[in-house]
């Protein structure tokens, strides 16, 4: 056996640039590049290896250890978690800063290799700087906090374990039913110790997602019901998208005759204007698709975990004749609200379905009246985006003026607060891919790193990035990266003086408004210049003051060679109140304020419709 002599660092930058895949027809690597800030924990060991393949595996700059995971997740999403990025930092608080990515990873089923430092595995120099030190266990270091939200987690200690231990990271990191984040924490002393590595590690090695198809009896047991159903309902997820199965959707719901509806993670799978396209559903979706599912009989779900969101914290379904066909890749989500499992990947599923359901095609007035509420909808939209004089435009004027400005091959990245609400229901995607938003997690700050990230994959579509003023204070640095790194975003700042939508939230629950505007604190907003301070991060910037001025800036930053941040002035209190359907948020049973005595009745009533099942 023919062996080459490595450190450990040596040997994983080597082994990471050898895996590959078929992306979009081209052989192309598997990892994209690794994100890294250096410091004591991985500067000396990780930091050298990545310098001498720094042509095969590309080394990109950073400012913050949260964010540029942020960055990677949106990369492997924009992806469809063909393509991935790792992310090195050091140990302490450069480590702990990755744990709220990571998060958003897990529960986003998306891969991302995380590459902590960690303490000396010798334990020589104990405690080191940034070392947290367990007064009972002294294996416990920061990168234990990464356990929880890693999909596989180990420390390398010894160099030779590289050689079972990474192969199972990218078993996982590639795998469609259990992608999701893994971590490989690696004290700084193992990075530099050497060992005879064989030179069959380093072959290249192409990796392609496994079509599975589902089971003979679930998929018999599935086209059964379906052909019996009266009102069928299909929800579209992100396993469509990850599969690469929007065509395939349209195929099925068109022979079929089925309306569908779309999570957050599965919008764009059809074009908003698909014939069958009925669009958002749940607590964020159009009055159209969620009227579709409370009379629904059969509802198929296609690569949804069905989080409470789409579901309306389980009142939505109200048909008493309900069942749930979950087609999914992973069986635990297939199995969810004691759903009929179909457990296979979307493409493959939805095939063999269409082929086991023969001619059958959902009653024809049902599939009419699908058309006629989306066509209601289409108005309701069409109103909340319309252009507006206001001094202090809406979210949805302001969506709808970038929705107008976009091309068809444009993305837009959002996250959490209102915006994801005003965007499910209101935003028009013409194209898969074109709708970018981070609402597994619901993470502040994800936007602009977010946007990096989907301009890393696809530099040649231009990302409008919307953030409200919440989350651009809690997470802005990535503006300097996106400059640094040549790679153009168009930035929507809209301003709505603190954290606007937890202020509404905080009303409906019977709650004065406390803590979530600036004017709540002393009276007075502080004077914060978005426009000034992303300019002095290196971007283009300008203040708009009302819709007509925004589509002029917007203009200017689609001309524009780098990053352009346009800041806007917003209303803090409205929202678009049509197609919303109830969330659970629990109020107080004891209150001396009337409005939570009120508030708390009317949350008593609405819970008596949940479905509690399983």
């Amino acid at each position: 056996m023919n062996t080459i002599k490595l450190t450990m660092a040596q040997a994983l930058v080597r082994y990471l640039s050898a895996q590959r895949c078929i992306f979009d027809g081209r052989d192309t690597p598997l990892f994209a590049g690794l994100f890294a800030i250096f410091g004591h924990g991985n500067v000396a060991g990780l930091g050298e290896a990545l310098y001498d393949q720094r042509d095969a595996l590309p080394t990109y700059r950073a400012h913050n250890e949260q964010a540029m995971t942020h960055a990677a997740i949106a990369f492997a999403k924009a992806s469809r978690r063909r393509r991935m990025m790792a992310c090195t930092t050091s140990i302490g608080p450069g480590a702990t800063n990755m744990v709220t990515a990571a998060a958003v990873a897990h529960v986003n089923r998306l891969p991302v290799l995380l590459l902590p430092g960690d303490v000396f595995a010798n334990r020589r120099p104990d405690p080191v700087l940034q070392q947290v030190e367990d007064f009972a266990d002294p294996t416990i270091t920061a990168n234990d906090c990464l356990r929880p939200v890693s999909r596989y987690w180990d420390r390398i200690t010894r160099p030779e374990q590289l050689l079972s231990s990474l192969p199972q990271a990218l078993r996982v990191l590639t795998d469609a039913a259990e992608c999701g984040p893994a971590t490989l924490a690696l004290p700084q002393d193992a990075q530099a110790e050497a060992y005879d590595y064989p030179e069959a590690f380093f072959t290249v090695c192409h990796h392609a997602p496994r079509r599975i198809g589902p089971d003979t009896d679930e998929l018999a047991a599935a086209a059964e019901r379906l052909k019996a159903a009266k009102k069928p309902l299909v929800i579209a997820g992100g396993g469509v998208l990850y599969a690469e199965a929007t065509e395939t959707l349209s195929v099925f719901a068109d022979r079929h005759g089925l309306p569908v509806a779309e999570t957050q993670a599965g919008k764009g799978a059809l074009p908003w204007d698909n014939v069958n396209a009925v669009g958002a559903i749940g607590v964020t979706g159009s009055a159209a698709a969620n009227a579709l599912a409370a009379e629904a009989d059969v509802v198929l779900a296609v690569g949804s975990r069905l989080s409470d969101f789409t579901t309306a914290s389980r009142s939505l379904f109200q048909n008493p004749d309900w069942t749930l066909i979950q087609l999914n890749v992973t069986a635990f989500d297939a199995i969810k609200h004691r759903a009929l499992p179909l457990v296979g990947d979307a493409g493959r599923g939805l095939e063999v379905l269409s082929a086991a359901l023969g001619p059958w095609r959902a009653p024809p007035e049902w599939t009419e009246k699908a058309s006629a509420l989306d066509a209601k909808w289409q108005a309701v939209v069409e109103k909340a985006t319309a252009p507006s004089n206001a001094p202090e435009p809406t979210d949805a004027q302001v969506l709808g003026a970038v929705n107008r400005s976009a091309d068809a091959r444009d993305v837009v990245v959002s996250a959490a607060g209102g915006l994801p609400g005003e965007m499910h229901k209101l935003w028009r995607t013409p194209v898969p891919g074109g709708y970018h938003l981070e609402y597994g997690y619901s993470c502040m700050g994800y936007e602009i790193a977010g946007g990096l990230g989907v301009k890393m994959a696809e530099p040649d579509r231009e990302v409008f990035v919307l953030v409200g003023d919440g989350s651009y204070l809690m997470m802005n640095s990535e503006i300097a990266s996106s400059v640094l790194l040549d790679c153009k975003l168009i930035i929507v700042v809209l301003d709505n003086g603190g954290f606007g939508c937890i202020n509404r939230l905080q009303g409906a629950s019977g709650g004065a408004s406390f803590n979530n505007l600036f004017g709540d604190i002393d009276g007075q907003a502080p004077p914060i210049d978005f426009a000034a301070h992303a300019a002095s991060l290196g971007a283009t910037a300008e203040q708009a003051n009302g819709i007509t001025e925004l589509e002029a800036a917007l203009e200017r930053a689609k001309s524009a060679r780098t990053t352009y941040v346009i800041a806007i002035r917003t209303n803090p209190v409205e929202a678009t109140a049509g197609g919303g359907a109830w969330w659970d948020v629990a109020i107080p049973e004891i209150s001396q304020r009337p409005e939570v005595v009120e508030a708390r009745a009317t949350y008593v009533a609405a819970t008596g419709r949940q479905r509690v099942e399983g």
